[in-house]
């Protein structure tokens, strides 16, 4: 009797032992994952702003916190590569309250009092403004977006800013350019970088390389305290989420069209689309002369073959010998 109590005791504690085991195997496989993300976030904002020199010595740096995921992962692997970068630059956390129903407004600044970095919180009652100028079931980011750049101009100025850092993503860039073909009829996208309107900032995207996809696990890995857009979270059928939608089906089924896409964002040829502000069409002269880079008339361009799915086969017309 007591060898069978003494058997299942030794059971029992050799089912515990490999249990303990799996559990921290796990965690070790996460933590590793993590550390992985970590590096691949560092890396692609300090290739993006190297790329186009976001960010130089002495920059005084506004990063624009709205309380969303993808503007706490802007701050997070900023503060990062602050500490290693080859150039030295401040950065100051600027959210704008906009006096929305429920807004919990303590988050943000007991958050960023525990980071240690300095910020400044800008209450200006937008809400108002639009609910009152929108009519109802409208789309308010259009005139949301226009008041809050213009306050954000004005504080980065009082704040003596050189840039200002905004958290868009690499997906934010590719859905701005369809839905500027499909609705607006422009061949326009977001740029990494470019001069504010009122041609006193130069605003900067960090983030440009980096894919919404690593930001939401970021977020989670980091345990961000979010705060969701109450003003026009409720409506689910804008056009940016239709576009997302899209890019999103794109990418589970074609894997490194995303990519693709990005990269012929920075490889235009305006000589092959058809602005005539871009290109001299009008006044083009045939010179008898050789041009590599000319159009091949009759020539199909070759094309990269997309990579297979992973459930597909291919299948040979031969038959086997």
């Amino acid at each position: 009797m007591n060898d069978t109590a003494t058997w299942n005791e030794a059971a029992e504690t050799a089912a515990e032992s490999a249990a303990d085991a799996a559990e921290a195997q796990k965690k070790h496989k996460i933590e590793r994952e993590d550390r992985k993300l970590e590096k691949r976030l560092c890396r692609e904002v300090g290739r993006a702003i190297a790329d186009y020199n976001m960010i130089e010595e002495g920059d005084r740096v506004m990063v624009c916190l709205s309380g969303g995921k993808d503007s706490y992962g802007l701050l997070d692997i900023l503060m990062k590569l602050q500490a290693r970068a080859p150039v030295k630059f401040e950065l100051i956390a600027v959210n704008l309250d906009q006096k929305q129903p429920g807004f919990p407004d303590h988050i943000l600044p007991e958050y960023l009092k525990q980071l240690g970095i300095k910020f400044h919180i800008e209450t200006q009652d937008t809400y108002s403004i639009v609910k009152k100028v929108i009519p109802e079931g409208k789309t308010m980011c259009s005139l949301c977006s226009r008041l809050r750049r213009g306050i954000l101009y004005r504080v980065a100025k009082e704040l003596g800013c050189t840039k200002i850092a905004l958290g868009h993503h690499r997906d934010d860039i590719l859905q701005t350019f369809f839905l500027n073909m499909f609705f607006g009829a422009k061949l326009k996208g977001m740029p990494a970088k470019l001069v504010s309107d009122n041609g006193e900032f130069m605003v900067i995207r960090p983030l440009a390389y980096v894919p919404e996809k690593d930001l939401i696990r970021w977020a989670q890995v980091r345990e961000f305290p979010i705060i969701p857009c109450t003003l026009c979270g409720s409506q689910e059928n804008l056009q940016r989420k239709q576009v997302g939608n899209m890019l999103r089906e794109w990418d589970k089924k074609f894997p490194g069209r995303i990519e693709s896409m990005l990269g012929a964002l920075q490889n235009v040829v305006p000589s092959h689309l058809m602005d005539r502000q871009l290109h001299p069409f009008e006044t083009l002269r045939t010179t008898g002369i050789a041009d590599e880079n000319g159009d091949l008339v009759f020539d199909e361009e070759e094309l990269p073959m997309p990579p297979a799915l992973p459930a597909e086969q291919v299948i040979s017309l031969t038959p086997a010998r």
